[in-house]
Formats: structure tokens, C-alpha cells, sequence
């Protein structure tokens, strides 16, 4: 995960273990949570839109979708530090206001939308004699 590059977007899990995971989105947090479900998350941050500095993911103002392309996923979610800068995303942007937990949400929906696009993308390319097993031997 390149910071500077997801520095708008990248995520920074702590756990209450003591450890942690930084990730480029939310859709990468999503799935290091399922992955850590049995441990305690203890503090979530999340790279502003804007300003790219780590704030905390659970107080931000979110904006899912609009017509920015979002990473690692079709449907994008922005956190914004400060309500104004995401009601002026989202009159510029178009998208649906949110909470951590609707982006959170809706992350977690879109991994099975993600899944099942990565599935049929498998299949189209099986039907033309494509066999991605065999580059492994198998």
C-alpha cells in the first residue's frame, strides 16, 4: 500500500493486542476485520479526503458513491474530517451522505459484488480455454 498515493483513502486499524494493520481503503480494512473478527478493535483511522491526515474513522463524515471512481471497489466511500468539506464533496460529487457504520456497510456489501464480478470475470476467460490452475501445475 503506497501511503502517499492512498494517503486520501488509506486506513490504520489497532487492535487491543497490540496489534494493528494499515490498509489502502476501507474495503481492505473490511476485510482485515473479518480476517481479526476475533479480536477488539480499539481504534479505527482513516486517511481525510482532503487533507490525508489520519483521523478517527468512527467520528468522520462519510460520503458513499458519487462519481469518483472509489478503491479497490466500484462504489467509493470518502471521510472528511469536517461536515462542511463533505457537503461540499457531496454537492460537487453527488454520492449519499453517511456514518462509519453505513460505510462500513456497505463495504462489506460490496465485497460480494466484488467477488462475484472477480467470478464471472474466472468464467469468461474458462470459456475461451483459459485455466488458471495450470500456471501453478495443478
Amino acid at each position: 500500500m503506497g501511503r502517499e498515493k492512498f494517503g486520501y483513502t488509506r486506513m490504520f486499524i489497532e487492535y487491543s493486542d497490540g496489534t494493528s494493520a494499515a490498509t489502502c481503503s476501507i474495503h481492505c480494512s473490511a476485510i482485515d476485520l473479518i480476517q481479526n473478527r476475533a479480536k477488539i478493535p480499539c481504534r479505527i483511522m482513516v486517511g481525510d479526503y482532503g487533507t490525508k491526515k489520519l483521523i478517527d474513522a468512527t467520528a468522520a463524515f462519510w460520503v458513499i458513491g458519487g462519481d469518483k471512481p472509489g478503491v479497490m471497489t466500484d462504489t467509493a466511500k470518502w471521510a472528511f474530517e469536517k461536515q462542511a468539506e463533505a457537503e461540499d464533496f457531496f454537492k460537487k460529487h453527488g454520492g449519499k451522505r453517511a456514518t462509519f457504520q453505513e460505510a462500513l456497510r456497505a463495504a462489506y456489501e460490496g465485497l460480494y459484488e466484488d467477488m462475484k464480478t472477480t467470478l464471472n470475470r474466472v468464467k469468461e476467460r474458462k470459456s475461451s480455454g483459459w485455466n488458471p490452475c495450470e500456471q501453478h501445475g495443478r
